[in-house]
């Protein structure tokens, strides 16, 4: 499964697949498997992403279009 939120924020902050593979201390590869949906996301990185960004997990994960908690 695909995140749309997870790429679509990324970008619109011109950040590279990189420069959040460095934030959660992963490799490029893993971390654009993460976004494609190849790898699962775990609890920990969703928080990280979460944290980092300032969104909600269920932004992330396409579950809403809300970027904040509620």
């Amino acid at each position: 499964m695909q995140f749309k939120n997870l790429r679509a924020i990324r970008e619109d902050r011109d950040l590279k697949r990189a420069d959040i593979a460095k934030v959660l201390n992963v490799s490029q590869n893993t971390y654009s498997q993460y976004e494609t949906g190849v790898i699962s996301l775990t609890a920990e990185t969703l928080i990280k992403l979460a944290d980092y960004y300032g969104v909600s997990i269920d932004y992330l994960l396409d579950r809403t279009d809300d970027r904040q908690e509620p």
